[in-house]
This record gives C-alpha cells, sequence and structure tokens, in this order.
C-alpha cells in the first residue's frame, strides 16, 4: 500500500510537525501495510489556519462552480475505483466485492448526489417582505470512523463544500489510506487550496484538538456514543454546532403476517454484512413466540453460510470486544445456536457469525451495541409488546418492519422511536436523511437535510 509520510493541507502534503507514526495493519493477516504520520495539535492548527484562509474564497464561489468541483471529484473516484477498493479491502479486511460494490461504489453515488444537488438548491428564498439566505457555518471539523471509512468521509465532506464550507479531515486511525487517497482525489478534482485538508492522528490527540479549536465552526463526527458525549459537551461550552451520528441496536421486527423465510434470509445478512461493523444493523431480531423456533432454526442455517465468506474485525481490540459481548450473552442465559466466541482462523481478527436465541430484552447483548457480526433473536407477545422491545433501549438509529401487507409494516413504523426504518427489504437510498434519535446522534446525513447541516440563515427585511 502507498502511504503519504505527511499530511495535506493548504493543498499540498506537508510533513508532520512531529515524528510519530501510526501502523496501518491488515486485520486479516495481521502485517502492517504502511505508516502514517500521527498528527498533533500542532499540525490541527495548520489546517485549520488554511481552512479559515481558504473560507471566503469557496463561499464566494458560486454555487454551480462548487458543483463543477464536486463533478469532478465523483469522476476522479470513479476512475479510481479498483484502487479505492483495493485499499479499504486491505486496511478494513472486507471482501473484495463488498468493498467494490459497497465501500466504494456508495460514497462514489453520494458524491454524485452532492454535485447535483449543489447545482439545484435554493441558497436564497423569499419569505413575505423577507429575503433568506443559506449560508456556509464555517469551517468544519470532520472526524470519520473506521467501518465505513470513504463514505461516512464524503457523507461529511461532499455536503460540506457544496455549501460553501471549507474543511479539516482526522480519519479514524485504522483506515487512513483510504483517506489518503481522497485527499488526492480532491486535489485532482481542482479544488482549491486550503478548502479541503487531511490530518492523520489518533483520536483524543488530533481529534480532540479539532474539536476544540476556535477556529472550527462546526463538528461533523460519526463514532461511538461515548465519544460523541464528549464532542457534545466540548462544542457545547464553545456554543459551537454539532453533527452526531453514534450508536445503534436496530429492531428487526418481523410481524406474523410477513414472509418469515425471506425476512430472516434479509435480516441475517444484513447483521453480517461488513462483519457487522455497521451501525445501523439489524442486530434485534423480534419475532412472535409462535413462528420463534422456526425463524431461530432459519436464522442459525443462514448464518452458518456465512462463516467464510465474511471478513474479520477491523483490529485485535475489537475482536476482542465482540468476544466478550458473546461470552457476555452466554452467562446471561443466551443460547447460542450458531458460531460462538471460539476463534474460526489462527490468523486474522475473525469472529464466527453468531446467532443467539432466548435472549430477553432487558440482556446486555440486546442493550449494547457490539459491532460485530451477531444477531440476537427476541420473541414478543403481541403487536404492543414488540413496539415496546424495539423501543427499549438507548438507541435510535435504524430499524426494519416486515408485514403482508405495506400498510401494516408503515403503521408500525411510525410508532418506532427511530430516524429511519426499511419497510419489507427497502433498498438503500443515498439521497435520503440518515440519523438517529435519542442517543443516536443529532442532526442528518445525505440528501437535502444532509446539506442543511451545514448552512446557517440569514434574513433580510424589506
Amino acid at each position: 500500500m502507498k502511504a503519504h509520510d505527511g499530511m495535506y493541507i493548504d493543498g499540498g502534503w506537508r510533513p508532520a510537525a512531529g515524528q510519530d507514526a501510526i501502523e496501518v495493519v491488515n486485520p486479516a493477516d495481521e502485517q502492517v501495510i504502511g505508516r502514517v504520520p500521527a498528527g498533533s495539535a500542532e499540525d490541527v492548527d495548520t489546517a485549520v489556519r488554511a481552512a479559515r484562509a481558504a473560507l471566503p474564497g469557496w463561499a464566494a464561489t458560486p454555487p454551480a462552480e462548487r458543483a463543477a468541483r464536486l463533478t469532478a471529484l465523483r469522476d476522479v473516484l470513479v476512475a479510481r475505483k479498483d484502487e479505492i477498493a483495493e485499499t479499504v479491502t486491505a486496511e478494513l479486511g472486507s471482501p473484495l466485492k463488498f468493498s467494490e460494490n459497497v465501500l466504494a461504489g456508495v460514497p462514489i453515488a453520494v458524491a454524485g448526489s452532492y454535485a447535483e444537488l449543489a447545482a439545484a438548491y435554493s441558497f436564497e428564498e423569499k419569505v413575505g417582505n423577507s429575503t433568506v439566505f443559506h449560508e456556509p457555518v464555517g469551517v468544519v471539523g470532520a472526524i470519520t470512523p473506521w467501518n465505513y471509512p470513504l463514505h461516512q468521509i464524503v457523507a461529511k465532506v461532499a455536503p460540506a463544500l457544496a455549501a460553501g464550507c471549507t474543511v479539516v479531515l482526522k480519519p479514524a486511525e485504522d483506515t487512513p489510506l483510504v483517506a489518503q487517497l481522497f485527499a488526492e482525489a480532491v486535489h485532482e478534482a481542482g479544488v482549491p487550496a486550503g478548502v479541503f485538508n487531511l490530518v492523520t492522528g489518533l483520536g483524543p490527540v488530533a481529534g480532540q484538538a479539532l474539536a476544540e479549536h476556535p477556529g472550527v465552526d462546526l463538528v461533523s463526527f460519526t463514532g461511538s456514543t461515548a465519544v460523541g458525549r464528549q464532542i457534545g459537551a466540548t462544542a457545547g461550552a464553545a456554543v459551537k454546532k454539532v453533527a452526531l451520528e453514534l450508536g445503534g441496536k436496530s429492531a428487526n421486527v418481523i410481524l406474523p403476517s410477513a414472509d418469515l423465510v425471506k425476512a430472516v434470509n434479509v435480516g441475517v445478512a444484513n447483521v453480517m454484512s461488513n462483519s457487522g461493523q455497521t451501525c445501523s444493523a439489524w442486530t434485534r431480531m423480534l419475532v412472535h413466540r409462535e413462528q420463534y423456533d422456526e425463524a431461530v432454526e432459519l436464522a442459525a442455517t443462514a448464518a452458518a453460510k456465512y462463516g467464510e465468506r465474511i471478513g474479520p474485525v477491523v483490529s485485535a481490540k475489537q475482536q476482542a470486544r465482540v468476544r466478550g459481548y458473546i461470552e457476555k450473552g452466554v452467562a446471561e442465559g443466551a443460547r447460542i445456536v450458531a458460531g460462538g466466541a471460539e476463534l474460526p482462523h489462527e490468523q486474522g481478527y475473525f469472529i464466527a457469525p453468531t446467532v443467539f436465541a432466548d435472549v430477553t430484552p432487558e440482556m446486555t447483548i440486546a442493550q449494547e451495541e457490539i459491532f460485530g457480526p451477531v444477531l440476537s433473536i427476541i420473541r414478543y407477545e403481541d403487536e404492543d409488546d414488540a413496539l415496546r422491545i424495539a423501543n427499549g433501549t438507548v438507541y435510535g438509529l435504524a430499524g426494519a418492519v416486515w408485514a403482508g401487507d405495506a400498510s401494516e409494516a408503515v403503521a408500525f413504523a411510525r410508532r418506532m422511536d427511530t430516524g429511519q426504518v426499511d419497510i419489507n427489504g427497502g433498498r438503500f437510498n443515498p439521497r435520503a436523511p440518515f440519523g438517529g434519535y435519542k442517543q443516536s446522534g443529532v442532526g442528518r446525513e445525505l440528501g437535502a437535510h444532509g446539506l442543511a447541516e451545514y448552512l446557517q440563515t440569514k434574513s433580510l427585511q424589506f
């Protein structure tokens, strides 16, 4: 893997202030594949200063020209799609086909959607005797996770640039190589110097410095709820805007009228996708008591097929975390019907696709985000009981409802305390708002709602 030994700041690669480096490890074979600088508060300050200097010019750039730069960026990402997929596979461990279709393909679609939106968005409107302007919020500090590394970068940077903001990106330390590829793509697309800046580094150092920096007007963070609370507190002290996309414990509610076989198989596939490292994964499957035993059998059979089809989790730390949750589930009385804590391979950070039966709503594995290929199946008595269980966590990011009639599923979904619900296996929509209720976050990403996060309003009265 190719890795830059500097930071992308003010339109070029420059040495880091210090000599510390982060090793990038392939989680499939545990080999070091690259090293990137471990940025410091000094590096963050340099990047923020560059972003502030570039802000007036980029904010004044006509939306059509900003859209043209985003179109060019999309085209570069298309041209380098194979390289992107190979890089993500190497540093995240995902199967190459999944990297091509999802981890590279989805961010390309999102970049294209914002190129179109930037050209069509109404940044000015008349409201009675007032003219309302939608203006860029300023310098954005974007802090992204490792599980969908390029998608999360594009989902923040593209709308920020479309809005006229400038950006300093701090990517996850586990997957920084694709962030460097993205910086190269931004440069190749002709985005002006200082509009986008990249600082690699550790969260408690570079991430914290970015969140605290007085020159940052908005912090957009995706990651754990625990870290999100810290960033929210930091931003609150400075009266700084935040957008937080945090954890999830999403419910997959299978109503009695649903096609049980399809609902279970799709539900298992959803949990196993990306080795379970998806904040919106449907990790709680809720099944009516009369269909429960059949659903458990179907899920166990389906999970067994994923043994050689999913990649590892991202790190040894994550592997230990997931195994700990599996052991906790057994200790609290849940029954393993597929997989388990035993390691499936001697090398690499693999976890066997795991399905728990006899899970009760109060168990740890039914309440906390595991972030691995682990499914909990919970029985319910009636629809009110199912709703109580579905809404019975601190999270509210996503979910699914299955029913014989879509209107029945919609009626149930409208009562769920969650930001996005798939009805009978509805397809992902890159233009639909994504974000959570409760402790799953603040704000929305994707589409026009995602763009609005990076704008502030000014009204002139005549």
